[in-house]
Formats: C-alpha cells, structure tokens, sequence
C-alpha cells in the first residue's frame, strides 16, 4: 500500500493531478469537494455557477502531489462551458443522490460524456452521495455495482455530511493514477509527462490488465 499522507506543504510539487467531478445539480458534488479539501461541510450551500476548484497536497510514496479537484455546475445550461474542462483531466467522480433514483439513471449520459472529453482510459470512482440517508433509499448499492462493473469503475457511497468514505473515495482515485504513473503504464511518450507539476495534458492512461482496479461498498462501509 503507499504511503500516504494528507495536508498542505511548501515544497516542491512532484505530480498535479486534475480531478473533475460530475453529476447533476444538487447531489453533493460541492460539499464532497468541500469535505476533502477543508474538511467543510455546509448546510446552505449554494448550486455552483460554471466551474470551480480547489487543490489539496498529498504525499504519496515520498512524491509531493497536488490534487486539483474540479466542481462542475450539473445544471443543463452550463453543459457547454463545463465539457472544455475535461480535457486533461487524469481522474473523474462520477457522483450521484443514492436517494434520487433520477439522479443515478443519469449517470450513463455523464459518462458518455465524459468519455467523449476526456482519455477513454481515465480512472474514474462511482460515487453514491449522501448514504446517511438510509431510509431514503432509492438506488440500491447492488444496481450501482453492476453498473460500476459493467463499466469498469470504482464504487463507493459517501456522506459529505457525516465524512463518510470521502477521503478514501479521493484517495483511492489518486493513488490509482500514481500507480499508473509510477508503473510507466502509459500510452504517450513512456509517460514522461504525464502529471509532472506545471503539465495537465490528456496523456492517455492504461490499466493493467492484472489488477482488478474497481473498489466496491455495501451500504455507507467499504468492503474489498
């Protein structure tokens, strides 16, 4: 497992990785950015207009990395300004209201549209928000793992409010695309420059085949 650590650091920075998240208006997408970046949580936050990001500092196996995690507006009449922010990106979570069925049947078209932007090979996390809800259920976790497996993404429910699963859901992307890295898995110039501080180009990533790379929950607890 990395070592990893979290916080902020005045040193020089090794590797930025540009994370987006996206989903439709209201799921919690800014409250999970909060939640990890500042460990914030905000109980009149308000719908976010166009694009905005906040960056977090992590040491992953003695390399300084910055997080640069992007909130994206779900409502339709930002679509146009949010696709441009795409492109070079490494990282994607994909969240949705786990008590708003619509919001899940959603996910398809966010990814279609993802994929169509960004690397085909992105490391992209499923995320159901807002598991503090239980007896608002309306997505079963069983329907998000099969669409997370079909898929081939990451899996977790999170609660913004209660710092469920939130750093770990971060992290899990992060550490999977420093592995990427740190293994050379790279379909562009050996990787030279994939996520080297001061280059967010869309270097297109490769999975190894050996690794099952998905990470799935069961209610609001991780399981492996």
């Amino acid at each position: 497992m990395s070592n990893l650590y979290s916080g902020d650091f005045n040193q020089k920075i090794d590797y930025v990785f540009k994370v987006v998240l996206i989903g439709d208006s209201a799921v919690g997408k800014s409250q999970l950015l909060a939640r990890f970046a500042r460990n914030e949580f905000s109980l009149e936050s308000k719908a976010t207009i166009g694009v905005e990001f906040q960056t977090k500092t992590l040491i992953i196996d003695q390399k300084t990395v910055k997080a640069q995690i992007w909130d994206t507006a779900g409502q339709e009449r930002y679509r146009a300004v949010t696709s441009a922010y795409y492109r070079g990106a490494v990282g994607a979570m994909l969240v949705y209201d786990m008590s708003k069925r619509q919001s899940f049947d959603h996910m398809a078209r966010w990814l279609e549209e993802l994929r169509g932007h960004a690397d085909k090979n992105i490391v992209i996390m499923l995320i159901g928000n807002k598991c503090d809800l239980g007896t608002l259920r309306a997505v079963p976790t069983e329907d998000a793992q099969e669409f997370a497996e079909r898929e081939n993404l990451y899996f977790m429910e999170t609660s913004a409010l209660e710092a469920t699963n939130v750093e770990s859901a971060f992290l899990t992307v992060l550490t999977e695309i420093y592995r990427i890295l740190s293994k050379k898995s790279l379909s562009n110039n050996g990787g030279s420059d994939y996520g080297k501080s001061g280059s967010l180009k869309g270097t297109a990533i490769i999975v190894s085949n050996n690794e099952d790379p998905r990470a799935s929950k069961g209610g609001c607890c991780m399981t492996s």
